[in-house]
């Protein structure tokens, strides 16, 4: 058990960076939030959605930026993860299905469960995916495209709560969502020390850009997801 609350800083885009902070108050940590992307909407059409039997989305805000620029809810959802999976059902689709892994692996489960013939599927996500998703389905004989509906940029800077507490040498740990969140991250934390905070990333790959500084210690997710990176969280607090 925890006797104080340790500081933490959620790096996590908003508006989900909200519901990690959320969590952690619950589960006994402080939270300092401080995006370390943000996320831009691209002036982008959809495509015509009539031929169109599902959605595949890779992160939450895919799911945003979809009910964003249409009402309709009618189609399958295939989602990326627990939060994605969360985000689309809250947005009032009916079918939801939840990969619990990453793109490759949500690509994997799409092939299995449809048949090609019948399947015409729509990616919406940032334009950093490049299309590759669809690609893979492509490859196995589905008619897919690729809806890129918005972009991400580095934040300009940290926060102010959140520089205060990194350069007083207050923070305990600081939770990375993805290798873009990281790279964002990286000229913040770049000058300082370092050696007292645990870096938590949801991936190997999170974590790639930040793990050549000097952290106190590095604790990866057992799964790129939020309930595995809160998990590797608490893992830090954990006596060796």
């Amino acid at each position: 058990m925890m006797l104080d609350r340790p500081l933490v800083l959620v790096t996590r885009s908003a508006p989900g960076c909200f519901e990690t902070a959320e969590r952690l108050e619950a589960d006994g940590f402080e939270a300092v939030i401080s995006p370390a992307i943000e996320i831009c909407p691209l002036p982008r059409a959809l495509p015509d959605l009539e031929p169109i039997s599902g959605l595949v989305f890779t992160s939450a805000n895919g799911v945003r930026a979809f009910c964003d620029c249409s009402a309709r809810r009618d189609f399958t959802a295939w989602c990326v993860g627990p939060a994605t999976t969360e985000s689309a059902m809250a947005a009032g689709f009916q079918t939801v299905h939840n990969a619990d892994g990453d793109a490759e692996t949500l690509a994997d489960i799409i092939i299995q469960r449809n048949e090609p013939a019948a399947t015409r599927l729509l990616h919406v996500a940032n334009d950093a995916a490049a299309g590759n998703l669809v690609k893979s389905l492509e490859n196995a004989g589905f008619a897919a495209e690729f809806a890129p509906l918005y972009t991400t940029r580095p934040a300009s800077a940290l926060a102010p709560q959140a520089r205060g507490a990194l350069s007083g040498g207050r923070l305990s740990s600081i939770l990375v969502h993805s290798a873009k969140g990281a790279t964002g991250l990286l000229p913040a934390v770049r000058a300082e020390r370092v050696d007292t905070i645990c870096l938590v990333a949801i991936s190997d790959r999170a974590a790639r850009p930040l793990q050549t500084l000097a952290w106190n210690r590095i604790q990866i997710a057992d799964a790129p997801n939020e309930d595995a990176l809160i998990n590797a969280l608490r893992m830090c607090y954990v006596p060796e």
